[in-house]
């Protein structure tokens, strides 16, 4: 059950914990887009998106909480965040605060620093990476929590990933350049592992009702899951972004190894671009 509300927090690819017995389900398609120099026109400093997150559980939509994502500029780099928590009313039954952070360098969006810390009911989880992209190398900590770590390294290749910083690569990405049914790769390091996955574009300018919002012009992307015992063979999550210079994400459907997940945008400020839905 935590793996549930930890997929729905981050709202991307994986869960807050580890993933047994995981593998990808197919290979990844060449791309003539390059993911590891993208450079960043879609968001600026002081960006806040929040999401409501929705579980499905035998035909029920609950509201279980909510993700804010944020932006901040530094000098040398840009952090960006994420922090889910359950609602309170929910919380009786089970009770998460999730945080994740990443430093992307300014010119390429690559990772040099990835943190997670993790506190699901009873479960708790830190890991911190850092990410030497020129000399492909990850150091990497793992454990309970920030003051009971282990460590290694692990040779990468020089265009590693993380969860957050392919959110913010893909708002990037420009979309008269990727055709429909076309699979991008991408290498993410997570769990002490780095692992090829990609997202294919499904559609472009296709229009979609954003629960409590109003209609969008959206691009419609698939990401490839990794199986394990959030996702089932076969499981595919959908993501609608807004069709404007934004690129923001504004809905995000996928079933779970019990019931399914959504997100919904619930709000935003400080986007790069003036932004608007129709009306509800």
């Amino acid at each position: 059950m935590p793996k549930i509300f930890s997929i729905a927090l981050i709202l991307f690819l994986f869960s807050g914990r580890e993933h047994p017995q995981r593998k990808v389900e197919s290979p990844v398609e060449a791309s003539t887009i390059d993911l590891c120099e993208v450079g960043n026109s879609a968001f600026q400093d002081g960006e806040t998106i929040t999401y409501k997150l929705y579980y499905n559980w035998n035909f029920i939509w609950l509201a279980a909480g909510e993700v804010e994502f944020k932006v901040k500029t530094y000098p040398d780099f840009i952090k960006v965040s994420a922090r889910g928590k359950t609602y309170p009313s929910y919380e009786w039954f089970f009770k998460v605060d999730d945080y994740f952070e990443a430093h992307l360098d300014k010119e390429t969006l690559l990772p040099t620093l990835s943190i997670r810390d993790v506190h699901e009911g009873s479960y708790t989880r830190y890991d911190k990476v850092i990410l030497d992209q020129k000399n492909h190398q990850a150091t990497y900590y793992w454990g309970p929590d920030k003051s009971n770590t282990q460590s290694a390294q692990k040779a990468v290749n020089g265009c590693m990933h993380d969860i957050l910083s392919v959110i913010y690569t893909l708002r990037n990405v420009n979309v008269g350049s990727w055709q429909v049914n076309q699979q991008l790769p991408v290498s993410i390091f997570l769990d002490k592992e780095a692992w090829n996955v990609g997202v294919t574009l499904v559609d472009k300018y296709e229009e979609k009702r954003i629960k409590g919002q109003g209609k969008a012009q959206t691009h419609h992307l698939e990401p490839q899951l990794i199986t394990g015992n959030v996702f089932k063979e076969g499981d595919q999550m959908q993501i609608w972004v807004s069709a404007d210079a934004n690129h923001i994400p504004l809905m995000i459907e996928s079933p779970v190894s019990v019931g399914s997940v959504k997100a919904v945008i619930k709000s935003w400020s400080r986007l790069k671009y003036p932004f608007e839905l129709d009306n509800p």
